[in-house]
């Protein structure tokens, strides 16, 4: 059992203050692999504090400076992949080699990216050409707290870190207390990389604790959130008393919208792998697919198949399949979903309640298909965050267009046609933040985040850093 109760303050690992023990749990096994401590309010006191204490004189470095530990983080961190890869997959059940590309590499990425974008940005400027003695500013907006999930742990501590360092502010880190492990190896990378002390804070706790404390804390200044639509709120709700910035990313509930006019079997395949990948963990998940009629029939019969070949196995195991949903609770919520979906009449395609064959331990689950579903249904409405795939017929551009929007979330949207024109009026008219087509990639440094209940800002490259600082006019100095 690994011993895990430290946390990283003011430079240093220190034992809890009021800290309790806490396992943390592989979702493979169901056994415990390590004991954390969920600090108390003294350990979030202390870090807040450091925090305050250091702004000053890292809020003051250069942009070269910060750029100059960036990339000494980014080493530190390369340094320390396959470790960080193991730890997600045994903390949150990622595939060991998606772990390692993905997961862990997803990081990597960011941090590239931030190390791009602080170079470009001009901290101080005239307002316009042309004009003399009036200048605007990008500075440091002060002490930030950054609250992070378990589902994919680097990519969001790291999108929040990278950002709050390119700024020049000073952090604490709450990490997921269902998937903690990670976010240690990265603050062993903080470490190495020979951050001042006090900049980069980490107290585990959950969100009751700690979370609040830091949402509420008069010497935070900047909170940054990533997590569900419900707890968004009440971080929203609690950092109100003290006017801090908020930026949150949360739910999702995206649409696939996929016209007759594509190669219907190859995008439905994409969209049904999508959809299932992370075990269906993810805030952008495809987990809404909108066909057209004419397709429909077809669309169903592959996205069936496509989960009926989706292997699930041991997240220990190389190879291309998915893991365990990451906890008990995670996993009684989606068998609850789906009995829902069955419960209301959606027609189950592939899939369904209880363990995939010869997985009786863990918290695996079917990849799951409904067909025939309406926009009342619980499945429609809901984010189910597991692997089950929600499809729906129409009959018009305009019908598509209605369905998609037609939901509290608006984090991402899919549009699969060969036509151009289509596209590029169909995305125009879908509330999301993101819009792929054809199953096109988003380049490393692309804003992520969304409309409506998915939440407030964007994170990564220039935009990420945007959100951590604050914008200054000084009139009359020339």
């Amino acid at each position: 059992m690994l011993d895990k109760t430290k946390f990283y303050i003011d430079g240093s690992w220190v034992a809890p203050i009021d800290g309790t023990n806490f396992p943390v749990i592989n979702p493979a096994t169901e056994e415990a692999f390590a004991t954390i401590a969920l600090g108390g309010e003294k350990d979030a006191e202390a870090a807040i504090a450091a925090a305050k204490a250091a702004f000053p004189a890292w809020s003051a470095t250069s942009p070269e400076t910060r750029i100059g530990y960036l990339e000494k983080l980014l080493a530190a961190y390369e340094a320390r992949s396959q470790d960080m890869a193991v730890a997600i997959s045994s903390e949150m059940g990622a595939p060991i080699d998606m772990s390692l590309s993905d997961q862990a590499g997803s990081g990597r990425g960011h941090l590239k990216a931030f190390i791009r974008a602080l170079g470009s940005i001009e901290f101080q400027r005239p307002i316009r050409p042309g004009v003399e003695g009036q200048d605007i500013a990008y500075e440091a907006a002060g002490v930030a707290a950054l609250i992070t999930p378990w589902n994919w742990p680097m990519n969001q501590v790291v999108l929040k870190v990278g950002a709050a360092l390119a700024a020049g502010c000073t952090m604490v880190l709450k990490p997921s207390e269902i998937a903690p492990m990670s976010s240690i190896i990265f603050a062993e990378c903080i470490d190495a990389a020979g951050l001042p002390a006090g900049v980069f804070n980490m107290v585990n706790g959950d969100g009751a604790g700690v979370g609040s404390l830091l949402s509420s804390h008069p010497d935070i200044d900047v909170v940054s959130f990533t997590g569900s639509t419900r707890a968004g709120i009440l971080i929203s709700k609690a950092a109100a008393d003290t006017v801090k910035t908020v930026s949150l990313e949360l739910g999702g509930k995206s649409p696939n919208l996929v016209f007759d006019d594509c190669d219907v079997a190859a995008a439905v395949a994409r969209g049904a792998a999508f959809c299932f990948n992370n075990t269906g963990q993810s805030c952008n998940a495809a987990s809404r697919m909108l066909v057209e009629r004419s397709a429909y029939e077809l669309a169903v019969d592959v996205a069936a198949a496509t989960a009926r070949d989706t292997t699930v196995d041991l997240p220990s195991k190389p190879g291309n399949h998915i893991g365990p949903l990451v906890s008990e609770a995670q996993f009684d919520k989606v068998q609850g979903l789906i009995k829902a979906g069955i419960d209301e009449g959606a027609r189950l395609v592939a899939g369904g309640l209880g363990r995939p064959d010869g997985l009786n331990r863990g918290w695996f689950v079917k990849p799951t298909v409904f067909a025939d579903t309406t926009q009342e249904m619980t499945i429609i409405r809901e984010e189910i965050f597991g692997p089950v795939l929600a499809i729906m017929p129409f009959d018009t551009e305009e019908e598509a267009i209605a369905l998609a929007n037609d939901t509290p979330y608006g984090l991402a949207a899919y549009v699969q046609t060969g036509d151009m024109d289509r596209a590029r009026r169909v995305a125009a008219q879908l509330r999301a933040g993101m819009i792929q087509v054809n199953g096109a990639n988003r380049i490393s440094g692309s804003p992520f985040g969304g409309y409506k209940q998915s939440g407030v800002g964007r994170e990564g490259g220039m935009w990420g850093i945007e959100e951590f600082l604050e914008i200054k006019t000084i009139s009359g100095i020339v």
